[in-house]
């Protein structure tokens, strides 16, 4: 895949507060991809017996692109307001086998 990054994040959010998360994140997966060239692609999913738990698969042009990412003021807001509804973050090691889209 080039230079490109590929992330994956584990994530477990306040039940109670799930609603209001997922419109944050919603926010700022649009801005992501609408403002930063560098980002190619921002998927979340939730389980679906536990909606709590959430993943995200991010791929980003490069390193570069991902610090830029880290930095962005949506980024760093996501970040802010939603770091009271986050029981845990795990950003797990991923080796990209395939990835296709249509």
């Amino acid at each position: 895949m080039g230079g490109r990054i590929v992330r994956m994040a584990d994530l477990e959010i306040d039940p109670a507060q799930l609603d209001a998360y997922k419109a944050l994140l919603a926010e700022e997966i649009e801005a992501s991809v609408r403002l930063e060239p560098g980002v190619l692609m921002l998927h979340a999913v939730s389980i679906d017996e536990t909606p709590e738990k959430v993943r995200l698969l991010e791929v980003y042009a490069d390193e570069a692109a991902y610090q830029a990412h880290l930095a962005t003021p949506h980024f760093l807001k996501y970040k802010t307001q939603t770091a009271a509804m986050v029981r845990s973050l795990r950003l797990l090691p991923v080796t990209p086998i395939r990835m296709d889209a249509k």
